[in-house]
C-alpha cells in the first residue's frame, strides 16, 4: 500500500456493519465531544473514498472542532463484498447512519460529493418524512452539495459509465486497466489540474479487494438516481426548511455546471449557490485550496 493511504488508514478504525459483518473503515479527526454545531460530517462519492478529502480536513478544522468521514462499502478500505450488500443508495444511507451512531453522532452540519450527494438525498428525504433515528436528536444542521449528478438527465456520463451500466457492465471487470480508469477520471474531471499522483492513489484505492473488478455494482446507485430522483429526492430538496448550499465547479465535464443552476432555479430555490471558477469534477483533489475557501463561506453565517 502506498505511504498515502498507509497513512490514511493509520488514523481510522474498522468496525464490523450488518448481519454480514462486513468490515468498514471509519475515521474521526478532532474533538471526540464537539457539540452538532461544530461537526462536519464528509460523505464521499464514486468511484472514491475518503481519502478524497485528505487535502481539505485541516483546512475545514479551522471552522470545525470535529470531522467524520468513512468509506463505504464497495470504497477505498472498506470491504466490496459481491454478496450481501446491494450497493443502493438506500442501503448506503443505511451504512451512513450507522457510522453516526457507531461514533454518537447527535448531528452535524452534512456535506457530499458526487455519489454522495445522492446518498445525501435520500436521507433529507428520510428527514423530510420524519423518519430519521431518535439518537440523532440535534439533527442537520446544513447541507452542502458538490459536484454530483444530482439531475441525471442533465449528466454527461463517460462511455465507461454507459457500458458499466448496461446488462454488459459485467464484463468490464475483466478489462478495467489503470489506462482506462486514467483516462475517464481526466475526462470526467474536465481540466488539467489534478495530478497523476492523486490519480494514482484513487485507483490503488479502488484495486483493493479486486475492488476495480466490481465497479458494475457500485456504479448501479445511478439506476436509483433514475428510478427515485423525480419521485422522492429532488421533492424532498424542494421541500426542506434546512440551509442548503450547492457549490460547484464550473469545469466539471459529468456534473455539468448547468446541474447546479437548475438546482438552485428549479429545486433548491433558496439555497446558497457558490460557483467555483475553474474547478473540475474532483473538485476537493484537484483544487483543495479553493474548494476550503468557497465552502467556508457558507459556514460564516453560523
Amino acid at each position: 500500500m502506498s505511504p498515502q493511504l498507509t497513512n490514511w488508514k493509520a488514523s481510522g478504525e474498522y468496525i464490523p456493519y450488518g448481519p454480514f459483518k462486513h468490515q468498514l473503515f471509519v475515521k474521526q479527526l478532532g474533538d471526540t465531544n464537539a457539540s452538532a454545531d461544530k461537526t462536519l460530517l464528509l460523505i464521499h462519492g464514486f468511484p472514491e473514498s475518503s481519502y478524497s478529502y485528505h487535502g481539505i480536513v485541516e483546512g475545514m478544522l479551522k471552522i470545525f472542532d470535529r470531522i467524520v468521514l468513512f468509506d463505504m462499502l464497495g470504497y477505498g478500505l472498506s470491504d466490496k463484498p459481491t454478496e450481501n450488500y446491494t450497493y443502493s443508495l438506500f442501503e448506503q444511507a443505511d451504512t451512513v447512519l450507522q457510522v453516526w451512531k457507531h461514533f454518537g453522532i447527535k448531528g452535524g452540519h452534512v456535506l457530499s460529493h458526487d455519489m454522495g450527494d445522492s446518498v445525501l438525498t435520500e436521507i433529507v428525504a428520510r428527514h423530510e418524512n420524519d423518519q430519521m433515528p431518535a439518537w440523532f436528536s440535534e439533527g442537520i444542521q446544513s447541507l452542502t452539495f458538490t459536484n454530483g449528478s444530482m439531475v441525471l438527465e442533465l449528466a454527461d456520463l463517460r462511455i465507461t459509465q454507459k457500458i458499466l451500466l448496461s446488462k454488459y457492465g459485467y464484463l468490464m471487470k475483466n478489462v478495467t486497466t489503470f489506462k482506462i480508469f486514467d483516462q475517464q477520471v481526466r475526462s470526467a474531471h474536465g481540466n488539467q489540474n489534478l495530478s497523476a499522483e492523486e490519480i494514482q492513489v484513487l485507483w490503488e484505492g479502488n484495486t483493493l479487494q479486486d475492488g476495480n473488478q466490481k465497479t458494475y455494482l457500485t456504479i448501479k446507485y445511478l439506476n436509483d438516481r433514475k428510478r427515485f430522483e423525480k419521485t422522492r429526492w429532488l421533492p424532498a430538496l424542494g421541500q426542506t426548511k434546512l440551509p442548503v448550499h450547492i457549490c460547484w465547479g464550473n469545469e466539471d465535464a459529468v456534473a455539468r455546471i448547468e446541474m447546479a443552476h437548475y438546482l438552485k432555479q428549479n429545486v433548491c430555490k433558496n439555497a446558497t449557490l457558490t460557483i467555483m471558477d475553474g474547478v473540475g469534477h474532483f473538485c476537493q483533489m484537484g483544487s483543495p485550496e479553493k474548494w476550503v475557501e468557497s465552502v467556508s463561506q457558507f459556514y460564516k453565517r453560523f
